[in-house]
């Protein structure tokens, strides 16, 4: 983990964005950093198409903090 450096204006919607979507407001950043390297490696994807393949990819392979140890 490490400290990323943004400008103050890109923080305040992040920090909006993050109350909309119930997500701390780490967790919109890197939803959006996640969302826009996918966008750069799939350029011809419609955002709705890159959600599907993420949530589908999601239920393949469940998350391993939620398996029971």
């Amino acid at each position: 983990m490490g400290i990323v450096k943004i400008d103050e204006e890109l923080h305040e919607e992040v920090r909006r964005a993050s109350t909309v979507m119930c997500r701390s407001i780490n967790a919109q950043a890197e939803f959006w950093m996640k969302i826009g390297m996918l966008a750069e490696a799939n350029p011809t994807l419609p955002f709705t198409e890159i959600v599907k393949r993420e949530l589908a990819t999601a239920h393949e392979h469940p998350a391993a903090d939620l398996a029971v140890a």
